[in-house]
């Protein structure tokens, strides 16, 4: 069982690790005033500009918190380490879509390879979400409302294609 310093220690690493890739993709961003987002015809469900900080800044407080969660397991309990590592490699694989997602949307402003992208992701939350469930559920509920909001989002890439082609 990993120490207590260790523990909090990987919780914040793995926190800033989900908040880096907001940032990152934050650095390509520029919904403001003339840009080519604020160009695009929008459907009637688009959200204001504002929503999207504080949604994401909590969702990825919520991953990086369900990432340390199963890593914990893991650490606890050798038997289920195998699983753990299994599950937090495809918390990997999601966060990495998630990264690239954002700079192929607004920074090669490139809306079909972005849906492309975002479905793949979706589908990747769903089965970190899935392989999160039996080693600690509380991890897996902290996904859910992660996958909703790319799911929504998914939906807005797509309308945003079929408005804009």
């Amino acid at each position: 069982m990993p120490s207590k310093r260790k523990s909090a220690a990987v919780a914040v690493g793995l926190v800033l690790l989900c908040q880096a890739a907001g940032v990152a993709g934050a650095l390509v961003t520029d919904p403001g005033q003339g840009s080519w987002y604020a160009g695009l015809v929008k459907p009637p469900f688009n959200p204001p500009s504002w929503v999207f900080a504080p949604v994401w800044t909590t969702l990825y407080t919520l991953m990086g918190l369900a990432a340390w969660r199963v890593w914990r397991v893991g650490a606890r309990d050798g038997a289920q380490a195998p699983a753990a590592r299994g599950a937090l490699t495809w918390f990997g694989v999601q966060l990495a879509l998630n990264a690239v997602w954002t700079p192929v949307f607004f920074g090669a402003e490139q809306l079909a390879a972005a849906l492309g992208i975002i479905v793949v992701m979706a589908a990747a939350i769903a089965w970190t979400l899935r392989r999160f469930w039996p080693l600690d559920r509380p991890a897996a509920w902290m996904l859910a409302p992660y996958l909703a909001w790319v799911s929504f989002a998914t939906v807005l890439n797509g309308s945003l294609l079929a408005l804009n082609p």
